[in-house]
């Protein structure tokens, strides 16, 4: 995050969730990082978990695979928020399942990633973020982080985004809805 101005901004989203936490009466702070691909949930969402001294779930590493998106957003409410507290990450260079990553239930966290908002998990976060972007932007900054293999899958991917964007209308669960 190297403009100033995105520095003030995980400022104020780790800001907001602290207060929301504490507001709340959360025994941890819980940060969910949600929008489409190429919106800068990871970059916001390491910036906020560096703030936090919080914890991050990249939900990169936890869909099974490209038709994985549902199965993702269900793992955040099941297993990273609940009482497993981890998920079975996912290894895309073998296409299966890898090891166990433990979640630390006591520390902060952030989930990041298409899914992490859902029905089911907002009322788990202490605060829900959704981030916009133009279509163009998203693309540029997507195949310019992944490249070719993504551009293979980009309307694959788009297609369980839209699904799952009109069955969860995670802007609307949010707290903070945030243009990139």
């Amino acid at each position: 995050m190297s403009d100033p101005g995105a520095h003030g901004l995980a400022d104020s989203v780790a800001a907001a969730a602290a207060g929301a936490a504490t507001a709340r009466g959360d025994r941890r702070v819980v940060v969910l990082i949600d929008g489409r691909s190429g919106t800068g949930k990871t970059t916001l969402g390491d910036a906020v978990a560096e703030r936090l001294g919080a914890q991050v779930a990249h939900l990169d590493s936890v869909y099974p695979g490209w038709d994985g998106l549902r199965a993702a957003a269900d793992a955040v409410v099941t297993d990273v928020l609940g009482g497993p507290s981890g998920y079975r990450r996912w290894d895309w260079g073998t296409s299966r399942q890898a090891d166990w990553t433990a979640v630390d239930p006591d520390l902060p966290i952030v989930v990041e990633g298409c899914g992490a908002l859902s029905r089911a998990s907002a009322p788990l976060a202490s605060l829900r973020v959704w981030l916009e972007a133009d279509d163009d932007v998203r693309w540029d900054r997507a195949i310019g982080r992944d490249g070719e293999v993504f551009a293979r899958e980009w309307e694959r991917w788009a297609a369980q985004e839209r699904a799952f964007i009109a069955a969860e209308d995670p802007a609307a669960l949010a707290d903070v809805v945030l243009r990139t």
